[in-house]
C-alpha cells in the first residue's frame, strides 16, 4: 500500500532538524482531542508522537485499537513500560520511526485498516507536511485531529482570505477550529498558543472530474506573484496553452482584478476543470 504523491507542496523540512516535541501534560486537552477522533470500540487510531502516552491513554480508555508512531527511542520505552499489559493485547501497536518515512515508503508496515482517523500532537515544523501526507494518502483517514500552532488552525479554518494551506486542506477535506490550548498546557511550554484542529470528511470527491496534479499546478501558478491579479498570474504561467481567456473569465463569474486569496476552492476547481477543456482542445 503506498502514498500517492502529489503537488501538494507545502514546504517540508529538513529531515536533519530537531524533534522540537513540546509534551502535552494537560488530561483535558487529552481526552478532548480522543473524543474529538472519534475513538471508541472498534476503531483504530493512528496517533503520531504520543510522548509520554497521555493522549495514547485517553485513546485507549475510549475502547480503540491505537497505532502508534514514535520517533524517540526513549519515549518508547517509556511507552512499553505504561503500556505493557495494552501492547500485550494487541489494543496498541508502537513503531518506531519518522511518521515520514512511513507514510511515503513503508505505508504496509501500519497494518492499518481502509477505515482509521489520526490524532496527533506534532512538532510545529513538520505540521504542513504531515497534513500533505495523509491527505494524499492512497488510503485517506476519515478524520485527522491534530494540535497545531494556533495561527496555522486560524489560517486554515477561521481566515477569509485563502492560501495554498488553506485551499489545499479544504479540497480534500472540511477544516474546524475546535479550542484554543494554552502554551501552559504543555512541557515545555511553547512560544506560542497552539489549537486543536480537525480536518473531517477526507475523501476525493473533488478530483473525479478533475486530476488532483492539474488543481495543485494551478494552485502554485494562481498563488505565483501575490501581488499579481489572479487572471495575470494563470496567463503567464499558461501561456500560449488557452486561447480564450475572456470566456472562462466570464464563466468563472470572477473580477479581471481579484486576487488568489480571494477566490474560494469551489472557483479553483471550476478553472481547473475549464482548463483542462481548454488545453485538450488545444492538444487536439
Amino acid at each position: 500500500m503506498e502514498t500517492t504523491m502529489t503537488p501538494m507542496r507545502l514546504s517540508p523540512k529538513k529531515r536533519g532538524a530537531p524533534l522540537g516535541q513540546h509534551f502535552l501534560t494537560s488530561r483535558a486537552i487529552a481526552t478532548t482531542i480522543a473524543r474529538e477522533s472519534g475513538a471508541k470500540e472498534g476503531s483504530t487510531i493512528l496517533e503520531v508522537g504520543p510522548g509520554k502516552g497521555v493522549l495514547t491513554q485517553e485513546l485507549l480508555a475510549l475502547g480503540a485499537r491505537v497505532v502508534a508512531i514514535e520517533k524517540d527511542s526513549a519515549m518508547i520505552a517509556i511507552l512499553h513500560e505504561l503500556f505493557a499489559k495494552e501492547i500485550a493485547s494487541h489494543a496498541l501497536s508502537i513503531i518506531e520511526g519518522d511518521a515520514r518515512d512511513l507514510l511515503t515508503k513503508d505505508f504496509e508496515a501500519l497494518k492499518l485498516p481502509k477505515t482509521y482517523a489520526v490524532a496527533a500532537n506534532i512538532p510545529y515544523y513538520i505540521t504542513g507536511e504531515l497534513i500533505r501526507l495523509f491527505l494524499t494518502a492512497s488510503v485517506q483517514p476519515e478524520n485527522i485531529i491534530l494540535l497545531v500552532q494556533k495561527e496555522v488552525a486560524e489560517r486554515i479554518a477561521r481566515t477569509k482570505k485563502e492560501s495554498l494551506l488553506s485551499l489545499s486542506v479544504k479540497a480534500y477535506g472540511m477544516p474546524r477550529y475546535i479550542k484554543t490550548v494554552k502554551a501552559g498546557s504543555f512541557n515545555p511550554p511553547p512560544k506560542v498558543d497552539s489549537a486543536i484542529f480537525a480536518i473531517e470528511k477526507i475523501s476525493r470527491e473533488n478530483f473525479i472530474t478533475i486530476p488532483e496534479e492539474s488543481f495543485f499546478e494551478l494552485l502554485h501558478a494562481g498563488f505565483g506573484q501575490k501581488r499579481k491579479t489572479l487572471l495575470g498570474n494563470v496567463k503567464r504561467f499558461y501561456g500560449q496553452e488557452v486561447s480564450d481567456w475572456e470566456t472562462i473569465w466570464r464563466e468563472l463569474n470572477l473580477g479581471t482584478n481579484v486576487r488568489a486569496e480571494d477566490v474560494p476552492l469551489d472557483r479553483w476547481l471550476f478553472l481547473t476543470k475549464a482548463l483542462e477543456r481548454e488545453s485538450n482542445t488545444h492538444l487536439s
